[in-house]
């Protein structure tokens, strides 16, 4: 079969080919109109007029043409070739079809040296093709089993010559890699250790972990000693593959057994543990890689510095980072990227600075990567000013700002409402070639839009069409938004009314525009007219409206919106939840409360701890004290530990109770177990190894107090000093409380005396006690 067309059939069918060995009869035009696509036959011209017979003779073929020439002259390999190389050399562009009916012959001749030469072009790209040399090997795959034989060996003995077999599998050509590995047996070829580690690692990419383990025996077998790019190749494929501590357990044993392993096993075993945030773990391989004599390199403190910035724990990477390069390991441009990149995405835009440019003083070398970074932190922070110094300097440094650069630089611009110097940036962009993106002209347009230049925003939306630019919803939405931002609210009503295929984004963007304006009202009478026509916007927004909603304490409506979400089978954010609990929980609306915490539940979410202390003090406020500890029970059955503040809130509404008696409902109140001495929880909390805080002391004094129990409350208010620890103004009142029911009146003022040597100033609570305090003294002297 004349086969010229690529990617007929899967590879796996060329491996069969090559096993079963089947004959086949040969027909080249029988097949080729059936074959070759339309694209594969486009006509290809001679350009070059450096001959004018070969001019004249080749200027009007076409692929089809060429095919069917080569096909007659397949008896006649040598003017063949020739004849091939000629239209190469004229200009003519030969594709997968002309190369593949080449090859054919060649492998039919027997010509294996001028296969190896033809395909070892191919292969180090010398040619125009527009496609791979292994698609040869697809494209021939229903020929002949002596044809694919010589081909493949060819091919193998190209990559391999040019140390390009692992290509196969870098690109995902994984079973071909495996196939050509196969067939190399079949050959009898003796495989050397690049070869048995381009297929292990392939194997590990596949998920074929036992195979992989197999052909490792395999080269044990065949004498080939496996070095340690082959064993960390293994314990990389057991990594990935879901098999870490395997992975890390098989380094071991073979460390134990003297194997000698490159920094890079380390390596990859650290890697995977920052990956699934084991990051003790991660740092403890780095330590041991040292205590075994392996020096780790950047790439080990690097994966692990990646680890600690990926999870937040900035600190820790800086002082890895200082630890790396004292000592003499140098760092990489890669490597402060990713601690820049670790403290903006926490939130630490200024550390951010500050460490760059301590980076800059220590004479590191920064790319463009680090520059991107800071320029863009220092316009969010409002200092566009500094981000231009930094800006010249990249071009200082022949550091080439692109369109994402320029684009930093208008909004920081844009967002300090100086348009001029926005638009003088636009101007230069362009002028040093640069093509504007959509996120450009968006920028700019929502700026208009916010400044008062609204004509310019709509004229920028003329000026992209022109420019082969259509605006899309998020150009609208930031118009939109912009609108609302400048006070113009009735103007970007009036532009989405009139949008023309007006989208469900820009009425988020309504939304939107309504509540950063305060137009909460407006933002809800939208969000239920188009809720009411089964429409829901975006989450977003939801979550925007419904802070709005609370912020106002409009609970009522606020559950109206979550429940419509619920109507509408959109999922609420974990966030919404939390937010709607805690104000109902403010609100002492603890019924409604449990409604939202159960459909949070029933989602199979799993409550936060803040989530279940909110409603644990939300039942308390209430003395609702059996169904805080039903809330506290459930908790801890979850595997979330109750922390300080958990445990001082059920320990403070126990306190007040067991004085006053519980609130709980009807069906509680029959139970033995409703009311709780508050001590349990203190107890629980010590036990748990919870060390109390002020407030927790704050509270347990004043239970002391108001029992009758002064001096241990005293023991108690010396301890917070004596664990470093500085009791507040509400500590000093309650204890001040405690001696004036004792008529204490001396020591009542003494603590008042230390409360002003300390600079602690009394509130008007402390005021009103110590007053009542002293008249009550007066009272009782005065009777005796």
């Amino acid at each position: 079969m004349w086969v010229l067309a690529a990617k007929l059939f899967p590879f796996r069918q060329y491996i069969k080919h090559v096993q079963l060995i089947p004959s086949r009869s040969v027909s080249a035009l029988a097949h080729l109109r059936l074959i070759c696509s339309d694209s594969e036959l486009e006509e290809s011209s001679v350009n070059n007029e450096h001959n004018d017979e070969i001019k004249c003779s080749f200027s009007y073929l076409n692929t089809r043409e060429v095919v069917e020439k080569l096909y007659s002259l397949r008896k006649e390999p040598k003017i063949a070739l020739s004849f091939f190389e000629q239209l190469k050399r004229s200009g003519f562009s030969h594709n997968l079809c002309t190369y593949a009916a080449i090859v054919r012959i060649l492998c039919c001749c027997g010509w294996q040296k001028k296969l190896e030469c033809m395909l070892l072009e191919l292969v180090r790209k010398k040619t125009d093709a527009n496609f791979e040399a292994t698609d040869l090997i697809e494209a021939l795959c229903g020929e002949r089993p002596t044809l694919l034989t010589r081909l493949s060996d060819a091919m193998i003995k190209a990559y391999i010559s040019v140390g390009m077999f692992d290509e196969l599998v870098e690109c995902g050509k994984v079973d071909m890699a495996l196939a050509v590995y196969q067939h190399l047996k079949r050959l009898g070829l003796s495989l050397n250790e690049y070869t048995y580690v381009i297929v292990i690692k392939a194997l590990c990419k596949k998920g074929s972990m036992q195979e992989a383990v197999e052909v490792f025996l395999e080269m044990e077998k065949a004498g080939v000693t496996p070095n340690a790019f082959a064993y960390s190749t293994c314990i990389e494929g057991l990594c990935m593959n879901g098999m870490l501590d395997l992975g890390y357990e098989l380094l071991l044993k073979w460390e134990e057994a003297g194997i000698p392993l490159s920094a890079f096993a380390y390596t990859v075993v650290i890697r995977w543990f920052c990956d699934q945030n084991k990051l003790e773990k991660a740092e403890c391989v780095l330590l041991h890689m040292e205590k075994q004599g392996v020096v780790p390199d950047v790439y080990a403190y690097s994966a692990l510095i990646s680890g600690y910035c990926k999870f937040g724990k900035i600190n820790k990477a800086l002082l890895l980072h200082h630890e790396m390069t004292s000592k003499g390991i140098k760092t990489n441009c890669g490597v402060l990227s990713v601690i820049l990149k670790g403290l903006c995405q926490k939130g630490m835009a200024s550390a951010a600075i500050k460490q760059f440019l301590e980076f800059k003083d220590m004479g590191f070398f920064l790319n463009k990567v680090c520059y991107d970074v800071i320029v863009d932190s220092l316009c969010k922070l409002g200092e566009v000013e500094k981000a231009m110094i930094l800006f010249k300097e990249m071009k200082d440094r022949q550091i080439v700002p692109d369109v994402v650069n320029y684009t930093t630089m208008i909004c920081g611009y844009c967002l300090q409402g100086k348009l001029g110097d926005a638009l003088d940036l636009f101007k230069e962009m362009k002028e040093m070639g640069h093509k504007p993106d959509i996120i450009t002209y968006n920028v700019l347009a929502g700026a208009f839009a916010q400044y008062g230049a609204v004509q310019k925003a709509f004229d920028l939306l003329n000026y992209m069409k022109r420019h082969g630019l259509e605006p899309n919803f998020v150009t609208h939405n930031m118009i939109i938004e912009g609108l609302c931002m400048g006070g113009r609210v009735e103007e970007a009503e009036a532009f989405l009314d009139g949008l023309k295929g007006k989208c469900l984004e820009n009425y988020s963007a309504m939304i939107n525009g309504y509540c950063k304006t305060g137009h909460t009202k407006e933002a809800f009478q939208l969000f239920m007219r188009l809720s009411n026509q089964g429409v829901l916007v975006k989450k977003s927004s939801c979550n925007k409206l419904i802070t709005n909603l609370l912020i106002l304490r409009d609970n009522n409506n606020a559950l109206k919106l979550f429940k419509t979400m619920i109507t509408l089978n959109a999922e609420p954010s974990k966030s919404m939840y939390d937010k709607l609990i805690g104000a109902l929980c403010q609100a002492e609306e603890m019924e409604q409360a449990q409604l939202v915490f159960n459909v949070l539940v029933d989602k199979g979410l799993t409550p936060h701890l803040v989530t279940y202390t909110m409603m644990i003090h939300g039942y308390c406020k209430i003395n609702c004290l059996r169904e805080a500890r039903d809330v506290f029970n459930d908790m801890k059955q979850r595997g979330i530990t109750p922390d300080v503040v958990t445990y001082t809130v059920l320990f403070d509404a126990h306190s007040k109770i067991n004085l006053k008696g519980s609130s709980s409902l009807p069906d509680a109140l029959q139970c033995k177990e409703d009311v709780v001495d508050a001590s349990v929880f203190w107890n629980e909390m010590k036990e748990m190894g919870i060390r109390p805080d002020v407030i927790s002391y704050t509270v347990l004094i004043a239970k002391l107090c108001n029992t009758q129990n002064l001096e241990d409350g005293i023991t108690v208010f010396n301890e917070i000093s004596d664990r470093g620890l500085e009791p507040d103004t509400v500590t000093y009142t309650a204890l001040l409380c405690g001696y004036l029911a004792k008529g204490d009146l001396d020591r009542a003022i003494a603590l008042v005396d230390e409360m002003s040597v300390k600079g602690i100033q009394g509130d008007d609570y402390t005021k009103s006690s110590l007053e009542r305090g002293i008249e009550k003294a007066r009272i009782l002297q005065y009777r005796h």
